[in-house]
């Protein structure tokens, strides 16, 4: 008992932690929200309670989001035109993506000043330009983990029943992980193009335990990646 509280303090303590533990709980208490409105009304106080939870939790991630630039940058610095990546086409991927999320910020920064009454500016369009670069971050990560499982498979179709089984292991495990990596992007992505203005695709479409869902989905796939070492981004 005492280690697992432990576990749950370390997480906490760390701000990427408590960033999926507050992601994780926003996108439930949508879709938990969601579920009791579409069965019981609006008049219901618990789904209402639960989304209003949501919606405090939402902004307060999108506070804090405005001191991730500097981090964002300095990886993007330190990646660099991914010279030391041996595909050159996961290289320029990886290279655009890092440019969509640097410019996703500051988009972000300026709805959010827009919506607080910081500047005089329609927050409108600032958000739809943060969502779209965040939708086209996420394709491109679903197209770089395609290429990463196109070349996984290969290696694998190379390895013979000689190769120890512990190489076997890693190359199922990346496999593994970046299956849950396309379908983490993919759920954000559909919750990224129902944001997206009216019009555009299924812009707006998605009810609210639907919005819940996807995110929840996502945000279980990252908390599990980031337990067994991997990794995955969502917003």
């Amino acid at each position: 008992m005492a280690k697992a509280v432990a576990g749950v303090v370390n997480v906490l303590e760390s701000y990427r932690g408590r960033d999926r533990v507050m992601r994780t709980l926003c996108y439930s208490c949508q879709l938990l929200g969601g579920v009791v409105a579409k069965k019981h009304g609006d008049k219901q106080q618990c789904g209402k309670s639960l989304l209003i939870v949501a919606s405090q939790l939402s902004h307060c991630r999108t506070v804090l989001r405005l001191f991730d630039d500097l981090s964002m940058l300095a990886y993007s610095l330190q990646y660099g035109l991914g010279k030391k990546e041996q595909d050159s086409l996961i290289r320029w991927i990886s290279v655009i993506g890092n440019l969509f999320d640097q410019l996703y910020y500051p988009c972000e920064h300026v709805a959010w000043a827009a919506d607080a009454g910081v500047i005089d500016a329609k927050s409108d369009l600032w958000w739809t330009a943060s969502t779209a670069l965040w939708g086209l971050s996420l394709l491109v990560g679903i197209i770089r983990s395609l290429r990463m499982l196109i070349k996984l498979r290969r290696s694998k179709g190379r390895h013979s029943e000689g190769d120890s089984p512990k190489s076997r292991g890693e190359i199922k495990f990346q496999i593994k992980s970046e299956l849950l990596c396309i379908i983490s992007c993919l759920s954000d992505l559909a919750n990224a193009i129902h944001w997206m203005p009216p019009g555009f695709l299924w812009g707006g479409r998605f009810p609210t335990w639907l919005v819940g869902l996807m995110g929840t989905m996502s945000s279980l796939i990252g908390i599990y990646q980031t337990a067994v070492g991997g990794s995955t981004a969502g917003v």
